[in-house]
This record gives C-alpha cells, structure tokens and sequence, in this order.
C-alpha cells in the first residue's frame, strides 16, 4: 500500500509539474555461578563472570528470600528491585514520590542487565521509560561504590571535583529533562545532581556546582567537553562510577564524535578506575557500533535488545498520512487549512483529546517563518491555539520557556527543529505534522515518536512537496504512509492564478514577515539537491512562491559568493544589482531531491560487537526481513 500511495501522491504532484584503553578496562571478579538476569529479550555479549555484583540475586538468596518474577521470567515491579539490592530511598522515591508501581517492557528488560554492573548497549524507542531505565542502575552503583550517600546526612559534602556519575544527552532540552527526573529521583538520598548544556552562561553553572557540588552531571557533549578541558572551571571525575550515552545515534548524527572521545581522554583511565558504561540508542547504525567499540568494555558487555522481533520502530499503530503538496506556495496554506479543521474537529465534539501539534520543519529559518505566521494569524483572530516555537537559534532559557508552555497547554502548536526530536516528552501531543522530506529516516521516526506515547492517541503527517516527492519515496517507501488528499490548499495551482482564502491571507500576511521569509527561502536550498537540473526546478518553485504564495514583487535576492557556494551560480536567481542577469518568471516543476545518506562503516574484523550488529532492529525490519508491502 505504501508504494502504491506514493504512485498516487507522485501524480498528484506531476499533474502541475578501538582503543587500547579498552582494553585494559578489567575489574575484580567475584565467583559465583548464579545469574542475576533472566531476560528471554535481550542477547548475552560476554566473556567473563560479572564483577561487583552489588544487586545480585545470590544476594537475595543468602537472605532466604525469592524474586518474584512475571511469566516471562522477568522482574516486572519497582517494588521487587529490592529483592536485588536497590536501595530503599531510591526505590521509595520511584514508588511513592513518582508513584510508578510496574515497570514498563523496556525497564523491566534493562534495569535487572544494568544492575549486575556490567557495560550495557540498549536498543530502546523513545517514549517507553528508558531515562529511568538507566538512571536508577546508575544511581544505585553510585551508592554501592559510597554508601553514605544514601541518606540525607550527607548532602552538602558534595565537591565538583568528584563526581561520580556522568550523562551525556544530545540536545539541551532532553539533558535538562533527564536532570529533572533525576532530582526527583535522588530527593531521599544525599546525591546532588546538576546540568551542564549549552546556550547557558557557563560561569553561572560553575558557581553553583562550586557552591552546592555535584554527584550526577547530565551534560551536553559540547559544554562538559569544554568543561573537562578548562583546566579552571574545577570540574573533574577522578573515582567515576558510571557513564551513560543516551540517544547515542543522534549524538553521532549532529557531530558529537569528535567531542566524546576527547571527554573520555579526561576521564580517568581503566586502569585507575573501572567504571560502567551504558549506551542506549533507538537505531543502531554502523557508527554506533563503531562508538561501541571504542567506550565499552568487549570481554563484559550486554546487548539488550528490547524491540521485538516482529514491532515497527515507527510505532505502526500510529495512523500516518502523506499530503501531496503541489508547490511550496501551498506550504504554509495547507499547513493552516489542517490546523484550522482540527481545531474545529474537537471543539465540535469530533475530536476526543484537544488538538495539540508538533510541526517539524527542516531548517531554523522555516520554523521561524512559521512562528511569525501563527503569531499574526492569532492577532487577526484566525487561529484559535496557542503557537510555540523552539529552534537552535533561541536561547536556552526561552527554550525552556516555551517547551514548559507547551507541555502546560490544551489546544496548542508547537513549531520546531529537530531539537525536540529525540527524548523529549510532551504529554498529549496529538498530532506530529512534518514538512518537506526529513533529513533522513531516523529523523521521520523520533518526530513521529512525540505522539501515541504510552496508551494515548495520535496521528502522523507528512507534507511532500512535489520537488521532493522523488526522495520522499525513496527514503520513506516502506512505511504505512497513507495518502491523504482531503486538504483542498494542497493541489492549488496558484501558477494559474488560482487561489483560496488561505493563499490570500499568506499574500496579505507576507508583508509582515518579509526579512524572516527571504531566509527562510534561502534555508531551503543548504538542505541539498541532486542533480544540476533538480537545483533548476527547486528555483522555479522557490520563485513562484515568493511572487505568487506571498505576493512579493520579486524573489529575495542573493549574492554571487553565496550562489556560488551552494552551486546555483547558473539558476534563475534575482541576483543583487550589478549582475547582469535577473530571473524568469516561467519555470517548471518537478523536482526531485535526493542525495546519498550513509551511516558510517563499520569496523573490521569479527568481534562481539559485529555479533549484536547482527541482533539490532532496523526499521521495517521483522522476522520476515524487510517491510515491502506498504505505501
């Protein structure tokens, strides 16, 4: 069906146009032949018996007492985490204070694995509980390796050059949120917990981590890399416990590899200090694998693989549609139209849970163009929610702001980068509307991800544009994308004078947004093109949607220098004066973006970590091989 609905939608549009360090990583070993875990998901990497069994079942057996387990063998309350050793104040924060009683299928599976204290690779989905699945491990090896500092008596003996547990996240507002969970966590105990993330004033932390110290840093890759390396800011870890990479694919996706083998240069070395390293990561390319080898011990490490061998990563029971977008003039129209009709669906009884949407746009300056547009529209009484905007370009604190806003709203837009992609949760998200291809298919999945988390409702939608609809199918072409043609701004042909109310108001509104348009105009060419003829066609469409989508009397100009750079030194561009050439209005469309996408290669030879490559889940991927059926 998926590919069938891509022939539809194609129509449509075409109807208008290793270290060695790694390897001294050794610890003592205690004999025993008992095992803790039980877990009928998860496959054993391992070669040598666990060591520091702090949590182990053979304790729970010396006290007489049994671990209650469910039928599939595994612990399935928080309740029962005492039966191996997890400390009372932990587990009353989780149980009472959180009031979380049964673990979710990703906890179950991950938190027995992490308590033995060996290394840990995760595949996880987001929205499933995973924050708490390696924070509480994490927390309770902290107060193995430091007893006191369980209790509350110990608060305020706190130093910022000893701590003991470190988590990386790769955006700043999934660090913060995990700090969150982690202070709730830790009210009981002595443990003090800070953040460390970028688009913060750094000495402003470094105060406060001086004054109140710090056990547990959650930290953005860029900010405790810089951190670690200033040999001023008094930051260090000499006795870490444990490290833990969360969303360590997207890390990787925006550039952080370079960054996280330097934090690792200064932390201390194998050699003067084991620690456990847990790595969760909802895909697992070759690059993680490759990150893999270098951070985790190979002869005491366990893949934990908690996506069954017959589940979407896409969340398949989210309902998804495809919208034909005939030209980027029908962008923002459609856009609105679909809003608009929800709103309108709830607040007529249609609709159970209130509209509340995510719009993922590919570029900063969309998003902000977007911003602009709901803001006035809510001006001139168009549209009835609240709009919210978060992007790299806004300061932390607004960011902060706007995500505490938008979780806090009933009926509301949020509009976005990718920064909100990964880990973040807003509760009752019910709709995740993408706009343009994604970046890459992992980016399709984690946005899809902020909607139908837990038991709720939601839907997926893509707007193709028809210049990109090529890439669409060829990255997307396996999905259960539904094609969906009820959005009457989508096929408008403003080409031939055309238009609807929505067209108008984007004429009458593109006075007001004039600066923040000519960015986002150009912010769409950075993202790639194929081939020298799709740049052609792309500049066509970007044209008419100047002239004819906001009315503009011309396109936004542009230099030499930056036509150059991205190619188009040839295209029909309204170059700066002093150019001899101006631009066609004419021009026709059909576009199709593409380019190569590659994860990495992989390592060499066969080892451990080749074994659980060959035990990942990819997307589309079941017991049957790869998905073919759909769209």
């Amino acid at each position: 069906m998926l590919r069938h609905g891509f022939r539809r939608c194609a129509s449509q549009a075409a109807s208008g146009a290793a270290s060695a360090s790694v390897l001294l990583r050794t610890r003592p070993v205690m004999r025993s032949a008992a095992s803790l875990c039980h877990c009928n998901a998860s496959m054993a990497v391992k070669s040598t018996p666990f060591a520091y069994r702090f949590y182990s079942s053979e304790a729970a057996a010396a006290d007489g007492r049994d671990v209650q387990r469910g039928e599939s063998g595994e612990i399935t309350q928080f309740g029962q985490l005492a039966e191996l050793g997890v400390h009372p104040n932990l587990l009353t924060a989780v149980t009472r204070d959180m009031n979380y009683q049964n673990m979710t299928p990703v906890q179950a599976k991950t938190i027995p694995v992490a308590l033995k204290g060996t290394d840990v690779v995760a595949q996880a989905k987001t929205g499933t509980g995973k924050t708490l699945a390696f924070l509480l491990p994490l927390l309770q090896r902290m107060i193995v390796e430091d007893p006191k500092l369980a209790t509350r008596s110990s608060f305020g003996t706190a130093k910022s050059n000893d701590i003991r547990g470190i988590v990386l996240s790769p955006t700043r507002e999934l660090a913060e949120q995990i700090a969150t969970e982690a202070r709730r966590l830790t009210r009981n105990t002595g443990l003090v917990v800070q953040s460390a993330v970028g688009g913060t004033q750094k000495q402003a932390m470094l105060r406060q981590t001086q004054k109140q110290g710090c056990h547990l840093l959650v930290a953005t890759p860029g900010r405790l890399n810089d951190l670690l390396r200033d040999t001023l800011s008094g930051i260090d870890a000499p006795k870490l416990a444990a490290l833990v990479l969360d969303e360590a694919d997207r890390m990787l996706d925006v550039g952080f590899e370079q960054e996280l083998t330097e934090i690792t240069s200064y932390l201390p070395s194998p050699r003067e200090k084991v620690r456990q390293t847990m790595l969760v990561s909802a895909t697992i390319p070759d690059n993680v694998i490759r990150l893999a080898r270098q951070m985790i011990r190979p002869d005491d490490f366990q893949f934990v693989q908690t996506i069954g061998q017959n589940e979407s990563l896409t969340h398949e029971r989210v309902p998804q549609n495809i919208v034909a977008i005939h030209s980027w003039a029908n962008v923002y129209p459609a856009l609105f139209e679909l809003i608009d009709r929800e709103i309108e669906a709830f607040r007529q009884g249609q609709r159970k849970i209130p509209f509340k949407a995510i719009v993922y746009f590919n570029t900063t300056a969309l998003v902000e163009l977007a911003s602009d547009l709901g803001y006035h529209r809510r001006r001139a009484g168009l549209l009835k929610a609240s709009t919210f905007s978060i992007h790299s370009k806004l300061h932390q604190a607004s960011r902060t702001r706007a995500a505490d806003a938008f979780r806090n709203a009933g009926c509301a837009v949020l509009f976005s980068s990718d920064v909100t992609a990964r880990g973040m949760d807003f509760p009752n998200v019910s709709h995740v509307i993408q706009v343009d291809t994604p970046r890459d298919r992992e980016s399709y999945i984690h946005r899809l991800g902020r909607t139908a988390r837990g038991d709720k409702e939601g839907e997926g939608w893509l707007f193709a544009v028809s210049v990109s609809m090529p890439a669409t199918k060829r990255l997307l072409g396996d999905l259960p994308l539904r094609p969906n043609d009820t959005l009457t701004t989508a096929a408008t042909r403003v080409d031939t004078g055309a238009s609807t109310p929505y067209h108008e108001q984007m004429i009458q509104q593109g006075r007001d947004v004039g600066p923040v348009f000519s960015q986002a105009y150009k912010s769409i060419f950075g993202l790639g093109v194929s081939t020298a003829k799709d740049k052609y066609l792309l500049v066509d469409d970007m044209n008419l949607w100047a002239v004819k989508g906001f009315g503009l009397e011309e396109p936004p100009k542009v230099g030499n220098d930056w036509a150059r750079q991205m190619g188009l030194s040839s295209a029909n561009l309204n170059f700066f004066r002093g150019n001899d050439r101006g631009f066609d209005r004419g021009g026709d469309r059909g576009f199709g973006r593409g380019g190569d996408r590659m994860s990495g290669r992989g390592g060499g030879g066969r080892d451990a970590f080749s074994d659980m490559g060959r035990q990942v889940r990819r997307d589309g991927q079941s017991s049957g091989g790869f998905r073919r059926e759909r769209y």
